[in-house]
């Protein structure tokens, strides 16, 4: 499907959309004949915009369809302690990184004041024996592409009913406010870790240490 643009500049519509989403040529055809006229006739006001919102709201939805049956099986492959030591982590203090106690270095980098916040309560609580900041390096493989948890995190034993938890922390947890390729992201996670460990590790979203500790002690 080729049309011309107002700017008589000719586009491979379902070309472009292939490019963008992998999915066949018919499909294709199929998904924008259901689009109403109204809606479609903005690809000739602006034919590359129309291109890049649309192939985007198709991946959601091959997002949304893909995770629901998702299943993970355990397999031999694990990760070295190596991916800890490569210097793949960097941040300048004062800055996006800060002083700690209770990680494997005596600093960690952070990505927003929340997760400042986040990691001075985990540094001070005493229900905390250590914690680290997950390099990109170590990754979980889902349909939408690779998934990186912020951090790992383990309590002293006997103090709260979970002992290992990996977090993503987030400014809000409003579900509606996570773009819904991320929400997918999460939801393999959460599949990722249960086939791993059963009940052993915990992962979640939270936005506080406060809601870390109330998932924990479920």
């Amino acid at each position: 499907m080729t049309i011309t643009a107002n700017s008589n500049v000719k586009y491979d519509l379902i070309g472009k959309l292939v490019d963008g989403t992998g999915l066949t040529r018919k499909t294709l055809v199929a998904i924008l004949k259901g689009i109403q006229p109204a809606v479609f006739s903005q690809f000739k006001d602006n034919p590359e915009e129309f291109i890049v919102k649309a192939a985007a709201l198709i991946n959601d939805e091959k997002a949304t369809a893909v995770i629901e049956h998702i299943t993970y099986d355990v397999l031999d492959n694990h990760y070295g302690t190596d991916v800890f030591t490569d210097p793949t982590i960097k941040g300048r203090l004062g800055v996006n990184a800060m002083k700690t106690k209770k990680r494997l270095y005596d600093h960690i980098v952070y990505d927003s004041t929340g997760e400042r916040d986040f990691v001075a309560e985990l540094d001070i609580n005493t229900n905390v024996a250590v914690y680290v900041k997950l390099p990109d390096g170590f990754y979980i493989a889902t349909p939408v592409g690779h998934y990186n948890p912020d951090r790992a995190i383990a309590f002293y034993e006997g103090t709260v009913k979970h002992i290992y938890f990996v977090a993503e922390t987030k400014g809000s947890m409003r579900s509606i406010q996570l773009h819904l390729i991320e929400q997918s992201k999460i939801h393999c996670a959460r599949e990722h870790f249960k086939a791993i460990s059963g009940d052993g590790v915990v992962y979640d979203v939270v936005d506080s240490y406060k809601s870390l500790l109330e998932k924990v002690m479920q």
